[in-house]
């Protein structure tokens, strides 16, 4: 499995100790890893190192000389305005602080996490984990709109362009984060909405074989061993007119097989 590249953190806080911590705990933090570019002990320095740093990341204690760490979450916030604009991305905020009578207002900056003196290295990962997978839901293409159903096909609008995905051309959906893979045999569009109320309205079509996937009963090929990363030994579908193959959950293992040998 190819390893996420470390994220790029920026440390921001007023008492040397604190920030000696941070940059312990850091070191022993995996998937995601992190890499740390700079520290501030005020919000002008941070302000300083933002303007010249490629930041991910800003791990910010609150009580700081010059300013409360809810300013500088209030300039970044604008700073995210803008690189949505360019089609970019401004660093995610973890709040590190020891005062917890704060946390309304830092997710009301959008604030991904918020962290309590003194951090434990397991919180710590977490916090990052939420900043990977930000970072990887921004990556992704964004729908536009959510699809609508007309005479047997999804009409989806991608990208500036209406296109229509006849039902019986879908080969599998698949949840990934908070958007639907949509495939055929020539293409995977993305869609948004919710694998659980696809399941509900076309129960004939599909039929569901993991949490995160149904696939058309008319495209199942065979079910055979597997092996997954994430889940170890196990089975998957392999569908017609794909290469790739879809793990089955033991829950739907039975189903699988019943429609195989229909």
């Amino acid at each position: 499995m190819k390893k996420s590249p470390a994220l790029q953190v920026l440390i921001v806080d007023d008492e040397a100790l604190a920030r000696k911590r941070l940059r312990n705990l850091l070191a022993d933090c995996s998937e995601p890893s992190a890499q740390i570019v700079g520290e501030a002990a005020s919000v002008a320095e941070a302000k300083v190192l933002l303007a010249n740093l490629q930041v991910d990341a800003i791990l910010l204690d609150i009580n700081l000389p010059d300013a409360d760490g809810l300013t500088l979450a209030r300039a970044v916030q604008g700073m995210s305005n803008e690189a949505n604009k360019a089609n970019s991305t401004a660093p995610a905020i973890v709040f590190v602080t020891a005062h917890e009578e704060h946390a309304v207002q830092a997710f009301d900056l959008a604030a991904l996490d918020y962290l309590t003196k003194p951090v434990r290295l397991e919180r710590l990962q977490v916090a990052l984990q939420k900043v990977e997978q930000s970072r990887q839901s921004i990556r992704r293409p964004e729908p536009e709109n959510p699809y609508i159903f007309v005479e047997d096909a999804f009409v989806v609008h991608e990208r500036g362009v209406i296109t229509r995905i006849p039902l019986a051309e879908v080969l599998y959906l698949k949840a990934e984060l908070k958007y639907i893979s949509v495939r055929t045999a020539s293409k995977t569009h993305i869609l948004e909405g919710s694998l659980n109320d696809l399941e509900t309205r076309f129960p004939a079509q599909f039929l569901r074989v993991h949490r995160n996937a149904l696939v058309a009963r008319h495209a199942i090929r065979a079910l055979e061993k597997h092996y997954d990363d994430s889940e170890g030994e196990g089975w998957a579908v392999r569908l017609n007119d794909v290469d790739e193959v879809l793990s089955v959950s033991r829950r739907q293992l039975a189903a699988v097989r019943a429609e195989l040998a229909k």
